[in-house]
């Protein structure tokens, strides 16, 4: 005779795994983290390379050429940490036996890439007006309200990372000279944390 307690925690799981896209891997966030964490060192040294003393607190002007090297290292490090979750994914579902396209997944790309698109626009008006010292809490702040939006269909835990990332860019918002900083804690060490986390609570 069947446990009904292994019945009930069968049903359970099969429940959540029609509901909820399980397949997100805690390392893919460490490998993003990491990511955010050179992209930051790299930005810093062009800022160097500038003169810009980005720590100052003071909003420069800055020039063409920053401009573009800045926003090809921001297309750099947005395709490399989306590459690292795909391919850490790939493998948790391979693992598991999962699939990865299915309604869930539909859902929470939608859920996810509105907020997103939006402050990508948002950020694109940002640079057209000059205002530079505001992009890096924008992106805080639009990224945590994707992560809140976009938990319903995912671990829930990945709410908590969106609160902290919208924390960090309304303070960020007030003191736009040290972006950098709170963008570095925001993607890079906050995301470290969590995956880590992640990983050994749902490995």
């Amino acid at each position: 005779m069947n446990d009904p307690k292994e019945d009930l925690q069968h049903i359970r799981q099969m429940m959540e795994r029609s509901s909820r896209f399980i397949s997100l891997n805690g390392l893919s966030g460490v490998a993003a983290g990491t990511i955010a964490l050179i992209g930051a060192a790299i930005a810093y040294r062009l800022f160097q390379q500038h003169n810009i003393d980005y720590f100052s607190g003071n909003l420069y002007a800055y020039n063409y050429e920053l401009e573009w090297k800045l926003f090809l290292l921001a297309i750099v490090i947005l395709f490399a940490a989306i590459g690292a979750g795909i391919l850490f994914t790939i493998q948790k579902s391979r693992r598991k036996g999962l699939k990865i396209w299915t309604s869930t997944t539909r859902l929470l790309l939608g859920h996810l890439l509105v907020p997103l698109i939006a402050g990508g626009l948002f950020c694109m008006a940002l640079f057209y007006h000059g205002l530079f010292g505001l992009v890096a809490p924008a992106t805080l702040l639009f990224y945590g309200l994707a992560l809140v939006n976009a938990a319903r269909y995912t671990f829930s835990d990945i709410q908590y990372l969106g609160y902290c990332e919208v924390f960090l860019g309304i303070i960020a918002s007030f003191i736009p000279g040290y972006g950098l900083i709170f963008w570095t804690l925001g993607f890079g060490i906050l995301h470290i944390i969590y995956g880590l986390l992640m990983y050994k609570k749902y490995k």
